[in-house]
């Protein structure tokens, strides 16, 4: 399943992540994520060999551990879609997608009135529910969670999982 978590900066969206992905470890819900970061981001180092290798002219670069795995690759044209991406992953029950808030997937919206900007469920079809600490939050067909309880988060997307299995 692939699920959103839409919101504007500030609102808690990777503090909801951080603290969701235990919860629903504990489940035995398998979790990967796909984060939107801006334009010039980079998790290589000046410096380093893979660094070297990809100024050099390397169309992509895999970097590998006994622990872990990055691919890097530049984009030659055009930004990969979401979907395009969530088909490199390995599968997983869940797919968490941080950011893409305009795109055509069921998503949670995070929000905090405090961060003063619009719900963005008023025009977004997709946003089945929100996590929020503002209880005077009345949209039709959209569940209120209450952003700080983790284990009831989980278990609504436990909910979901299961539901669309059965589909």
């Amino acid at each position: 399943m692939i699920l959103g978590l839409a919101g504007w900066s500030g609102s808690g969206k990777t503090t909801l992540i951080k603290n969701l992905l235990p919860k629903l470890k504990k489940i035995n819900i398998s979790v990967s994520t796909i984060k939107h970061a801006h334009e010039g981001f980079d998790i290589d180092k000046p410096g380093k060999d893979s660094f070297i290798h990809r100024e050099a002219g390397a169309k992509e670069v895999l970097i590998s551990s006994s622990k872990r795995f990055a691919l890097m690759a530049n984009y030659t044209k055009k930004e990969s879609s979401l979907t395009e991406l969530i088909a490199k992953l390995t599968p997983v029950d869940l797919v968490l997608v941080e950011g893409w808030k305009k795109e055509n997937i069921k998503k949670i919206e995070v929000y905090r009135k405090e961060v003063n900007k619009p719900l963005l469920a008023l025009n977004d079809k997709n946003i089945i529910a929100i996590a929020t600490n503002d209880k005077n939050i009345n949209i039709n067909n959209v569940i209120l969670l209450d952003i700080n309880n983790y284990d009831s988060i989980a278990m609504f997307i436990k909910k979901l999982i299961k539901e669309e299995k059965i589909k």
